[in-house]
Parts: C-alpha cells; sequence; structure tokens
C-alpha cells in the first residue's frame, strides 16, 4: 500500500475544521443527539420535557429502557416500561450518554465504512469497556460521580468514529488501513475535544477527554479526568490508538499504572456486559 500523501490528510483536517468552526457538518443520526444536548443545557428542562425529546427518537427510547433494567441501575429486577420512571431512574447524564453512543453506534453502520469494520468494532468494544471501567473505578473511590465518568469513558473515542465516518468520504482513504490509522492516532484526540465542546458537554467531561491517551503523573485518582486515564490503560485495545512516535519510556510508565488498578477490570465485568447488551441492536 503507498504512503498517503501528506496533503491528504491536511485536506480532510482543513475540511472538518471548517466544519466544527461554522455551521457543523453532523451525520445524520448526531441530530437527535443534539436535540437531547440542547433540552439538557436549558435550566428549565424538566423530567417531562426531557422525556417528550426522547421519546422522538425511539432507538435512544429502547436503549435507556433497557439500561434502566439492567442488573446495574435496577438490582431489584422490578421491570419498568415507561420511559419517564426509566430516565428519572437513570438521571439525565445517562440520558446524554445513551444518546452519544447511539449516534457513534450509527456513524460506524455506515456503508461506506465495510472496509474498516474490524477498527469500527474494535473501537466500539473499547468505548463501552472504558465507560463501565470508569464507572466502576469511580464507584470504588468515592470521590467522582459514576456517571460522569461512564460518559467520559463513552465519549472519549468519539474523535476515532467522527474521523472514520468522514474520512470514508475521501476516495484516498478507501480500502487503505495504514493511511486511516495514522490519521486517527494522530487527531483523533483533539477533533473528539473540538466536537464535545461543540455538543455542550461539561468542561470537566471534555477536559478529561484531553489528551486521554497521554501518561499522567497521577498519585491519588480525584476527578472525572483520573479515573478516564486510568479507564482507558485498563480497556483492551487501548494501546492502538498511542501515536506512532509515542515515547517508550511513557509507554511503560502507562503500563505501570495499569497494574495499580488492574483488578477493577476482573470487578468490572458484570458492567461492561450489561453495558453492552444495553446497547446492542
Amino acid at each position: 500500500m503507498a504512503t498517503i500523501d501528506p496533503r491528504t490528510h491536511f485536506r480532510i483536517l482543513e475540511d472538518i475544521a471548517r466544519d466544527l468552526s461554522g455551521d457543523v457538518n453532523f451525520p445524520i443520526c448526531m441530530d437527535a443527539a443534539i436535540l437531547v444536548r440542547n433540552t439538557l443545557k436549558d435550566p428549565l428542562a424538566n423530567l417531562e420535557r426531557v422525556v417528550q425529546v426522547v421519546g422522538i427518537e425511539p432507538l435512544i427510547s429502547s436503549k435507556l429502557l433497557r439500561l434502566a433494567n439492567s442488573v446495574i441501575y435496577n438490582p431489584s429486577g422490578k421491570s419498568i416500561t415507561d420511559l419517564a420512571t426509566a430516565i428519572g431512574r437513570l438521571g439525565f447524564e445517562a440520558v446524554r450518554t445513551i444518546s452519544l453512543a447511539v449516534a457513534m453506534d450509527q456513524m460506524l453502520k455506515s456503508r461506506n465504512l465495510v472496509s474498516y469494520d474490524d477498527i469500527a468494532k474494535k473501537a466500539w468494544e473499547h468505548s463501552i469497556q472504558v465507560a463501565a471501567i470508569a464507572r466502576v473505578l469511580a464507584r470504588r473511590l468515592g470521590r467522582i460521580n459514576p456517571d460522569d465518568a461512564m460518559l467520559a469513558g463513552m465519549v472519549h473515542d468519539i474523535g476515532i468514529f467522527y474521523l472514520l465516518y468522514r474520512a470514508a468520504e475521501y476516495q484516498e482513504y478507501r480500502d487503505n488501513e495504514p493511511a486511516m490509522l495514522e490519521l486517527l492516532k494522530g487527531w483523533h484526540e483533539s477533533i473528539g475535544e473540538s466536537l464535545l465542546h461543540i455538543l455542550g458537554l461539561p468542561d470537566h467531561i471534555t477536559d478529561a477527554v484531553r489528551d486521554h491517551d497521554q501518561l499522567h503523573n497521577i498519585e491519588t485518582p480525584c476527578t472525572v479526568r483520573d479515573v478516564l486515564y486510568f479507564a482507558n490503560l485498563l480497556a483492551a485495545h487501548g494501546e492502538e490508538w498511542l501515536p506512532a512516535d509515542a515515547d517508550s519510556i511513557a509507554v511503560e510508565l502507562m503500563r505501570a499504572d495499569r497494574e495499580r488498578y488492574v483488578d477493577i477490570v476482573k470487578e468490572a465485568e458484570d458492567d461492561i456486559a450489561e453495558l453492552r447488551a444495553s446497547l446492542s441492536a
């Protein structure tokens, strides 16, 4: 496979930068997530209004109901069938998480991404694992809202999903996996951060996503950013998205950090399975 001309990377990045600085060219599947975002940003929004907006999108509604009836949120096993009770049980952060997860999943189902099905599936599975592990780690530490941690974990690689979707529109990236991986490794963090700002996520979530694949010097985790860092290390496939020129010493230190909480992976297995099942088609 011939090496791609660096100018091709710059061309797609310039196109995306124009989108992100003006009228954002979001995929159609992001519309529902944006509508939810706008509703949740309204200080006067109440449960009734959120239910009304979420109810427009049956895919989001069904996944919220499935999650609300999972063992994670419903240990008593008493089934619920109405959206208001589900959202009341889950909270507005879970609504944000699920609406964005649906959009990410739909982007990966674009017919243009057939050539990159393996990358897409790994990115999706990694996001689910990071989200569930972050929630369990936050729960153990007791200092961080577990739902904030789960939201950060779910969206931390949204830049990968968006770049896959957009780059597949360019002929130069079709059937050129090395070029696609080079683009993803170099730019998914900054593109993801920009997207989250535009989507109106809270600052502590976007701050957590920034540089999540870089070494952080953390003695005691006490923020969502700290929890995301460790959850990302603990989840499978995490090292695939490190920059190609990642410092070998930094990588070894990150592996050492992983060992500090490696027991969390076993503890999070049920949460990972529940979240995966809740977000499945």
